[in-house]
Order: structure tokens, then C-alpha cells, then sequence
């Protein structure tokens, strides 16, 4: 729990910021929201404080202030100014993911559907056009009635309907979106039809939203690499090399990394050296593509009766992006030439290398540049009937069944330019966590420019590669509700349901890696087109190179044929890829089939206590789970072990081992509020949330890998089929002021006590290859595991507030404001070298950071709105690196910032201009290794946006 001194230092903090709101919510009375047309900011967030007033539940709303109006470029950029919301990724020119007080595993719905991507347990909320969309719910505390997966929480998406509208309406709506790093103008266009009519049979609506939006981004990061440990410049061990990286002695991937202390020592080959820890690569990476997301809803509702209604619905999501990743990547631990006194600084106090000349050993290619090139097409379908009925006066019913479909595609195509070099001065820490990386030319070839990064010339041809994948899922529900009215000793209604679905899930890839072309060909002889230049890298914001030569990824898809025969890939002739088999065609990986079936009871109750009343709910779910998947496996001789019977010149063959999963659980809640002194309103809600394994995370077979970076070891891999379902048990209370129309204050207190998470165990496992001499060559093996147990606490503080009777121009102003700080641990398994368990080390958990804040200034008067936003949340770990380098283990996010803007214009009651501008302060984002003054690690520039849109309806 909260320290006191945490606690009331968020308290006034956020007091002081006028801490808190955000976008908040809404009931699940469909009837409460129809009724009510918000037109403007001030009435969006009054309307969402209704909503939140009159919810049993902990959640948050967000409502368009308009049909086809939602306040940013993606619904996910508007939720992150919902008290507890933080963004987790804004790289390709948008705002991508979000976490629900800390924790990421957020289900998604759409209009109450668990809906899948592929073959994955999420939906991309990103992917859905903001124009489609009515209003947002996140429910932060479920009653028995909703999904129980996802522990962070539930995110409800709304498209629109009918019967939403009194009569017709029409709504066009185009935005031009500017994406500054890119240098393009973006469209995102939308329109909705609706239109309802009566018949002596009864009322019919139809309505059908379609949209689409593009988006050209561009990503540039420069990021400094690993550590490992070196020797100085006078080893005294046999054999040992001045400078030559320590192979063994050591051991990788410690929380804290290697000792770094000035003079620190290991022990190699008996005998006591002392070493250096520096930085073995530097890589760029100037990442660019352009996205595609068509969109479409039809919905049909027929209403026969007062008593009946009936609803179809069809939702089509597509996502389509091709995408070009320009790799520089320069290895900087050469030993060729080295003189320790004057060509490396290290930082003072330590043994860690800041600064160094790098001298290339000659005849030999250690840098390379390379151009990664890819599509991936998303079609996803949802199309669902049902039907409610009031039976009595008491008893209503409602039915549905719905299926899906989703499949996701995708091509990669990579040729790897090899280059050498003389020399490179390098800084792995240039200021403020940047890299800086300067080439320097041969003195003795003055007639080469080496510093001249695009001479073709200059290239060697490095390895390919041509992989694709395609993944499917779908799931066919049916969802059976009733709710029971009634006065018997205070409840009020009981409500119970069934939920039947069975989903299936399958993967299927293929793959090559070719180390160099089968032809004599030099580079600077292949057709005009292959290659291309990255220019103006960085902004110039960095002492690096800006600009290098590369393969052209546009040119590379549209002549795959040509490279394929190059590098003996393919040929007409000769369809076999090395390996064996068609390697055009799709080895399956996996297929599985999931039964869930689920239950619940739930009632409701109402007391008059003393200044108020109390309400609320208590109930119960069951939910079973049966999943059984047969995984395949290509064994060929790279991939065959003992078991596998794979003798040298057989043909290679699939193998399948099937397994099976299940899990039931009983998850119990209850939530209460007390509505007292007509304004105020306190909340107090115990639940359970489940996530079960990702179907990949089960797979039996273990892959192998020999030592490629001279660590001393082989690594191994695979899934685990005995994985359980995370559980989260949630308690959280919240008091609540409104204190006039439109306008309020609360806070909430919440903890998660989360069993299971699933971490990487780690055993020694000795492993024999068939295509070689090695006998029980040495592994360390990685597994998930239900071995970690994880603690989050926190506190969210809201306000929103319209003064009234301001003076003058100024009235109209408000202000919407949130806090949350968070507290949080996790019991992370430590293991022996043998396996064993040695016991356990605490850390913060992933993706939680201690303190978030978003403040928007809002104004609204006659037919003028603008917000201002901020928002901000401190650092954060975001993951673990691999465990194979001598750098701390964390890695870490600093601090993040984002600034927008919005206006808007009626110039007649139909029709709205709108500006709109995001990153305004041209961040940089970074992430960084502990100790982040020497151990820096990623910094990255995104895109600013621009915005010019008009919305017409009538």
C-alpha cells in the first residue's frame, strides 16, 4: 500500500494542479444516451459527468462533441487524458497503445463485442477511424455482467445506430492531416447515412458509417548498443588480446550489469583481470511507410413493437501499411590498431568507455547498411444479430449471436550492404543521451572518400531475406442477458447470462536467410532503382551521419523475382528453397480451437441509509476455457535434435505435437455506492479479472540457437502448455463531488494484487546438433512461467470545472485536469546455473509509471471551442533486455511530454471548420539503461501533426 508520505504528496500535488477529470463516462441505459445530442465541449464533458454520476461502476467516457467529431486524430490520443490512462507507444506518426493504471493487457469491445485481431487475444483500438465512433467507455471496475478478461481493464467502443437519431442525418467529414517529418498531407475522410421510418408493421432504421484514413509517417532513432566486457589495452592472461572481448568469466544479464567501478576485475583463465565495459554496435534506423485504415459499420434496427426491437450489424475494420526501415548499423569494438591512452575516455570514476576512435581491420565489411522492406494487411469482419423483449412488466430478455473473422498478412524483404571502413570517432553519449558517430578518411587513399556513405563503390553484398506469414482467427458467440425487476427486501433486479464461444486460431510462415548472392555481380551494377538515399537524418538534431545509401525497399517488392534468382532464393527453374520444400508456400505453425463458456448471476439492491442512499451490486462469473492446439514444426537439419530420428540427406518433414489447456474460474464482485447530501458520492467496488496465455505462448517445441555473438553458450526457446490464467484481484474506492451542473471533483484509491504473471524462467539444458561434431552442446533455455506475483497501488484525483458569470471574453473558460500516481512491485524468480530456483528479487513493474498528469485549458463561446492540452507522465521500466550483455538489465523510458492543440468553428449550425495539432514541442522520446547518464540507450524524433478539417451535417 501507499506510504503516507506518497500519498499525501500526490494529494497535494494534484490539488494544487487542479488535478484531475477526464473524458468521463457512461450508463448502460442506451436510452439515457440517444436522448441527448452533444454539440460542443462544454456539453461533451457535462455529459460524460452525468454519465459517471449515474454508473454503479468505476468507469470513464469519452463522448463525441459531435456526430463524427472526436477531439484528436485516433481515439487512442483522447484517452489519455482519462484519469489513469497513460499512452505506451507514439511511434509511426500516431498514438498506438494505452495502459489502464499501469498494466497494458486491456481488452477492447465494440459496442460490448469482444472482437480479435488475427490470431491474437486484442483488438487494435488504433485501427478503427475516430469518425466511426460515438463514445468511448473504460471500465476500470467490472460487475459480473461484462468481459472478464484483460486485468487492466475493459475499453467499450461505440459505433452509432439508428435509432440514435430522431429522424435523418447526414454527416460528412474530411480531415488533411500534415506530418511534418514525413513532409505530406494525410486525408481522413468519413460519412454517415441514417435515416429511420415508420410502418403500420412497426419502425425501421438503417444507418451505414464509412471511413478511412491515411497516414505517411516517418520514425528516426540513433541508439547506442550493449555492453560487454573488454580487456585493456595490457592483459596479462595466456592468449588474452589487448582489448578482445572476455568471452567467459562472467555472467550476463545481472539487474545491476557487471561491476563498473574503476578497476574492477574478473577472473579469466585463472587468472584476476581487469577490464572495461563498452558498447559493441551503434545503429540509426530512419523508419517510413504509409497506412491505410478503411472502415465500415451498417446497422438495421427494427422495432415491431413498444415491447421488441431487433438489430443487425455488419463492422468491417481494414488495415493495409507498406513500410521501409533504413538500418545503419556500425559495430564499434574493432581491436585493430587500438591505443587505449589516446583513443578511449572513459567516464570518470568508472571503467565504462564514453569515447573511442574505432580503426577497421582491413579487407573486412564490420559495418552494413540495411534496407528492411514490408506489407501487412489486416481484413477484419464482425457481423451480429439480435433482439430484446420485454416479457411482463418485470422481465426483460435479450439474445444475440455474432461471428468474426480476421486475417492478417504479411511480406518482409531485407537485403543487407555490407561496407568497411578506416576509422570512426565515436561518443556513445554525445549529451543529453544522444550518440554522436563521425567517419574519418584514410590518409593513404586519398582518391576514396570512405566518409562518402552513398559510393556504391564501396558496398558489399550481405545477406537477404524473404519471409511472409499469415495468421487467422475467428469465433462464433452467442450471448444470452435477462433482467428481472422486483422489490423483495431491497433488490431490485437480478440479472444472469450465458456466453458460448468457440474460436479458432491458426499461423502459417515461411522464411529464408541467404548469406550472399549466387551471381558475380558487383552492387553498383544492378539496375538504376535498387538503390536509394536516407537524407536529412536526425533533423540535425545529432553529430551523425545524414545520410547513407541503401536498398530501396519500393524497388525490392516489385522485383522480388529479380532478387530471388540472385541469391538463389527462387528460380523458374528450380523451386526449392535451401532447406527443401516450395519455399513460396506457407509452412502452418500452429491451429487451435478454444471453447469458452461462461455464466452469471447478478443482483442489484437499494437501502435508504441516514443522508442517502446506497445501491449497487454483488454477483458472481464462471468461466471455463478449453483450448487444444496442434503445433507443427519444419524439421530440416538445422532444426532436428535426437527425437526427431533426422538423418544427414533426408528430405525435410513436419512434425506435430498437439496439447491442451484449460482453466476455470469463479470470479466474484461486488461494488456499492452511497449517494449522500445530494452532491456527494462515494464508490467502493471488489472484483477478479482473468488473462489467459496467448495461444503462441503454449507452444511445446523448443528452438535452439548456437552461439553467434561469442557469449560462450547457445540460447533456446519455446513456449510452455502448462501456463495459467494471470488473475487480478481489484479493490478500489472513490469520493465524489458534484458541485454544480456539468462540474466536479473526485478521487479514487485502488490496489491490484495480480497472481501468475507470466515471466521467463531460465534452466541449463545441453542440446545435440545433427549437422555437426558438437556433442551436449550447452544452452540456456527460456520458458514463460506463472512464476511472478505483482502488487499495483495507486490514486486518481479528477476535476472538471466551467466557472460561471466569468467577465467579458472570458467566460466560456474551464478547465479539465487529472492526477494519478502509482505505486507498484513485482517478485521476479532468480535461477541458478543449473536451473534451480535461487530465490526471488523485487522490481517496479513494467509500464508503470510513478506519476501522470493531463491539464486542458477549455474555452467555448458562441460559436468559437478550443482546447489546449498537457500531458505528461514520469519514467517508467518498459521491459528487460536480452540476458546476454553485461549492461543492467532494465531498460528504462524517461519522462514524456505531449502538447496539442484543437479549434473549431461554426460558421452555420451544419457546418464546422477544424485545426487541429499534436507534439507541438517537438519531443524527443528515450529510453535508457539504469544509470542513464552513462548507460544511455535510444533516442527517437516522431512526426508533429497538422490538421485542417470541415464537418457538414444535416
Amino acid at each position: 500500500m501507499f506510504k503516507p508520505s506518497k500519498l499525501s504528496t500526490a494529494i497535494a500535488t494534484s490539488v494544487a494542479l487542479l488535478s484531475s477529470v477526464a473524458f468521463a463516462q457512461e450508463s448502460d441505459t442506451e436510452q439515457d444516451y440517444e436522448e441527448v445530442i452533444v454539440t460542443g465541449i462544454r456539453a461533451s464533458l457535462s455529459k460524460a459527468i452525468d454519465i459517471k454520476r449515474n454508473e454503479v461502476q468505476v468507469i470513464e467516457s469519452i463522448v463525441a462533441e459531435d456526430i463524427g467529431k472526436f477531439p484528436d486524430n485516433n481515439v487512442v490520443e483522447a484517452l489519455q487524458r482519462v484519469p489513469g490512462i497513460q499512452v505506451t507507444d507514439r511511434a509511426s506518426g500516431e498514438v498506438n497503445g494505452i495502459s489502464i493504471r499501469g498494466l497494458t493487457d486491456v481488452t477492447t469491445t465494440i459496442n460490448g463485442r469482444q472482437m480479435y485481431i488475427s490470431n491474437g487475444r486484442f483488438y487494435t483500438m488504433a485501427d478503427t477511424p475516430a469518425s466511426l465512433i460515438s463514445r468511448v467507455d473504460v471500465y476500470k471496475t467490472r460487475s459480473a455482467d461484462k468481459v472478464p478478461s484483460g486485468i487492466a481493464g475493459q475499453v467499450d467502443v461505440h459505433t452509432q445506430r439508428p435509432f440514435n437519431f430522431d429522424g435523418s442525418k447526414v454527416v460528412i467529414n474530411a480531415r488533411g492531416i500534415y506530418q511534418d517529418q514525413e513532409g505530406k498531407f494525410d486525408p481522413n475522410i468519413g460519412a454517415l447515412i441514417s435515416n429511420r421510418w415508420n410502418f403500420n408493421f412497426g419502425e425501421i432504421g438503417a444507418l451505414i458509417n464509412v471511413a478511412t484514413a491515411t497516414t505517411n509517417f516517418r520514425d528516426q532513432s540513433i541508439t547506442s548498443g550493449a555492453a560487454f566486457p573488454y580487456f585493456t589495452s595490457d592483459p596479462s592472461g595466456p592468449g588474452a588480446q589487448p582489448f578482445a572481448r572476455i568471452g567467459s568469466g562472467w555472467e550476463p544479464g545481472l539487474e545491476a550489469g557487471l561491476p563498473f567501478a574503476a578497476g574492477s576485475t574478473l577472473m579469466v583463465n585463472g587468472v584476476e583481470e581487469e577490464y572495461i565495459l563498452s558498447r559493441d554496435a551503434m545503429f540509426a534506423s530512419d523508419f517510413s511507410g504509409k497506412r491505410e485504415r478503411p472502415a465500415a459499420n451498417i446497422a438495421v434496427q427494427f422495432a415491431p413493437n413498444e415491447t421488441s426491437e431487433y438489430t443487425f450489424e455488419a463492422f468491417y475494420n481494414g488495415y493495409r501499411q507498406q513500410d521501409f526501415n533504413s538500418l545503419f548499423f556500425s559495430f564499434v569494438d574493432s581491436t585493430y590498431n587500438l591505443d587505449f591512452n589516446d583513443d578511449i575516455l572513459l567516464y570518470e570514476g568508472t571503467n565504462i568507455v564514453k569515447e573511442r576512435t574505432v580503426y577497421g581491420a582491413p579487407d573486412t565489411y564490420p559495418n552494413f547498411h540495411s534496407g528492411d522492406a514490408s506489407i501487412r494487411q489486416t481484413d477484419s469482419y464482425l457481423y451480429a444479430i439480435g433482439g430484446e423483449w420485454d416479457i411482463g412488466d418485470n422481465f426483460h430478455l435479450s439474445a444475440e449471436a455474432y461471428t468474426q473473422k480476421s486475417v492478417f498478412k504479411s511480406e518482409f524483404f531485407a537485403i543487407r550492404l555490407n561496407r568497411g571502413y578506416y576509422a570512426m570517432d565515436v561518443d556513445f553519449n554525445s549529451g543529453d543521451g544522444v550518440p554522436a558517430l563521425t567517419y574519418i578518411d584514410n590518409p593513404n587513399t586519398a582518391d576514396v572518400n570512405e566518409a562518402d556513405l552513398t559510393d556504391a563503390s564501396q558496398f558489399a553484398w550481405g545477406p537477404a531475406w524473404d519471409n511472409g506469414a499469415r495468421d487467422e482467427g475467428g469465433a462464433d458467440t452467442l450471448k444470452i442477458d435477462a433482467n428481472w425487476d422486483l422489490d423483495f427486501a431491497g433488490i431490485t433486479k437480478v440479472d444472469f447470462g450465458l456466453l458460448y464461444e468457440v474460436r479458432t486460431a491458426n499461423s502459417a510462415g515461411r522464411g529464408s536467410n541467404v548469406s550472399t548472392p549466387v551471381q558475380d555481380i558487383a552492387v553498383d551494377e544492378i539496375p538504376e532503382g535498387f538503390l536509394t538515399t536516407t537524407s536529412d537524418f536526425f533533423d540535425g538534431r545529432a553529430d551523425f551521419p545524414s545520410e547513407w545509401g541503401i536498398a530501396d525497399g519500393n524497388y525490392m517488392f516489385a522485383n522480388r523475382d529479380y532478387f530471388r534468382n540472385l541469391y538463389g532464393i527462387y528460380s523458374e527453374e528450380n523451386d526449392n528453397y535451401l532447406g527443401g520444400g516450395n519455399y513460396l508456400t506457407l509452412q502452418k505453425t500452429f491451429d487451435a480451437e478454444e471453447t469458452t463458456a461462461d455464466a452469471y448471476i447478478q443482483a442489484s439492491f437499494e437501502y435508504e441509509v441516514g443522508v442517502g442512499v446506497i445501491d449497487g451490486t454483488v454477483g458472481v462469473r464462471y468461466t471455463d476455457g478449453t483450448t487444444d492446439i496442434n503445433f507443427v514444426r519444419l524439421v530440416n537439419s538445422a532444426t532436428a535434435g535426437p527425437e526427431d530420428n533426422f538423418e544427414e540427406g533426408d528430405a525435410p518433414y513436419s512434425t506435430v505435437e498437439a496439447t491442451q489447456n484449460s482453466s476455470a474460474k469463479l470470479l466474484p464482485s461486488f461494488v456499492v455506492r452511497y449517494n449522500f447530501l445530494d452532491d456527494y458520492m462515494a464508490r467502493f467496488a471488489y472484483t477478479e479479472t482473468i488473462r489467459r496465455p496467448d495461444f503462441g505462448a503454449l507452444n511445446p517445441f523448443i528452438t535452439y540457437n548456437k552461439d553467434v555473438t561469442n557469449i560462450g553458450y547457445g540460447t533456446a526457446g519455446g513456449g510452455n502448455p502448462n501456463l495459467e490464467p494471470v488473475v487480478s484481484t481489484n479493490l478500489d474506492f472513490s469520493l465524489e463531488y458534484y458541485f454544480s451542473e456539468g462540474n466536479a471533483v473526485y478521487g479514487t484509491i485502488f490496489r491490484r494484487d495480480i497472481e501468475g504473471l507470466i515471466v521467463g524462467s531460465q534452466s541449463e539444458i545441453y542440446y545435440d546438433y545433427p549437422d555437426d561434431d558438437l556433442d551436449s552442446y550447452r544452452h540456456i533455455l527460456s520458458l514463460p512461467d506463472n512464476s511472478a506475483n505483482g502488487e499495483l497501488t495507486g490514486i486518481e484525483l479528477g476535476l472538471v470545472y466551467f466557472p460561471e458569470n466569468l467577465p467579458g471574453a472570458l467566460d466560456g473558460l474551464g478547465i479539465q485536469a487529472s492526477y494519478t500516481a502509482l505505486d507498484s512491485s513485482q517478485d521476479n524468480p532468480v535461477y541458478n546455473d543449473d536451473g534451480s530456483l535461487a530465490g526471488y528479487q523485487e522490481s517496479e513493474m513494467f509500464g508503470v509509471s510513478n506519476s501522470s498528469l493531463s491539464t486542458v485549458l477549455a474555452y467555448e463561446k458562441d460559436n468559437f471551442g478550443a482546447r489546449l492540452s498537457y500531458v505528461w507522465r514520469d519514467a517508467f521500466r518498459q521491459r528487460n533486455e536480452a540476458t546476454l550483455f553485461a549492461n543492467p538489465l532494465p531498460i528504462y523510458r524517461r519522462a514524456e511530454t505531449s502538447v496539442d492543440f484543437q479549434l473549431s468553428y461554426d460558421i452555420t449550425d451544419d457546418f464546422v471548420i477544424t485545426f487541429d495539432a499534436t507534439n507541438l514541442t517537438d519531443e524527443k522520446y528515450q529510453e535508457y539503461y539504469e544509470h542513464q547518464d552513462i548507460y544511455n540507450f535510444y533516442s527517437g524524433i516522431y512526426s508533429r501533426t497538422y490538421a485542417l478539417g470541415i464537418r457538414y451535417s444535416y
